[in-house]
Order: structure tokens, then C-alpha cells, then sequence
């Protein structure tokens, strides 16, 4: 996945998304692969699992995306990642190889974020063979 942070502030990929979908509220996606564009990170959700995954939502994933635990969730980060700092874009996007839960990961993308260095995230999750590429590559 391509990433394009748009930390507030933000004057790289910020102002293109508002552009390209009329709003300055974020999440925003784009899928290439069928021409929807959308908001709301339920609905994007929802949508990745029914277009790509199997089906129905798990209703822990539901929980974990309400209001109220999003705001404990990001309690103890104290804004880190939302506000754009000055930055060098590189002409490619970098590649992030790592695993949405963990906390080693989070803290490189708040910082990317802050960046808004665009990046390519590629998941490795404990188990999976992408994970193994990565070891081959660096080592353990």
C-alpha cells in the first residue's frame, strides 16, 4: 500500500487529497482497482472486507474502531504523527517492512507522518513468509 500522509499542516499530499475528494477529513481512500473513493474509517473498513476480504466485519474490529476507544487508543501519544514538520521528500517512497500491532512500527509511521515522506508499507506479520524475505534481506 502507498501511503501519502497528510498531517495538519501538511502542504505535500494534504492539499492534493482535498482536491481529489472535495473535504479536508481523513481517512481518505482510493482504490485504483475499482474507482471508489471514499471517507469514514467504518465505511473503508467495511468495504476492504467485503471487496477483498471475506465478507463481514469482526465485531472486535468494530469495537476497537469506535470514538471512544480511538481516543484512549491515541491518549498516551499526545498528538504524535498529526502535525506536519519540515521535511525533504525523496523522489521515491520509501519501503516500510513491518507489522500493523507493532509499537516499533506505529512510532516510524507517526514520524513519516510528521515527515509526510510518502512510503510503500509492506506487511510482514510473525508467521507469514513475506516475513521471512525481510530476515533474508537484513538478517534476524
Amino acid at each position: 500500500v502507498l501511503f501519502r500522509p497528510c498531517p495538519q499542516g501538511g502542504e505535500v499530499w494534504r492539499p492534493e487529497a482535498i482536491e481529489k475528494g472535495g473535504k479536508s477529513q481523513f481517512p481518505y481512500m482510493i482504490d485504483p482497482n475499482t474507482g471508489v473513493e471514499m471517507y469514514e474509517s467504518a465505511d473503508i473498513i467495511s468495504y476492504l472486507f467485503k471487496t477483498y476480504g471475506p465478507g463481514d466485519v469482526p465485531g472486535s474490529l468494530s469495537f476497537r474502531n469506535s470514538a471512544i476507544a480511538n481516543s484512549i487508543g491515541l491518549l498516551g501519544r499526545m498528538g504524535a504523527g498529526s502535525r506536519a514538520k519540515p521535511s525533504s521528500i525523496p523522489p521515491q517512497p520509501l519501503d516500510l517492512w513491518g507489522y500493523e500491532a507493532s509499537p516499533f512500527v506505529t512510532l516510524v509511521k507517526e514520524v513519516l507522518c510528521e515527515l509526510e515522506l510518502p512510503y510503500v508499507q509492506r506487511s510482514a506479520p510473525r508467521g507469514s513468509p513475506k516475513r521471512q524475505e525481510v530476515y533474508g534481506r537484513k538478517g534476524h
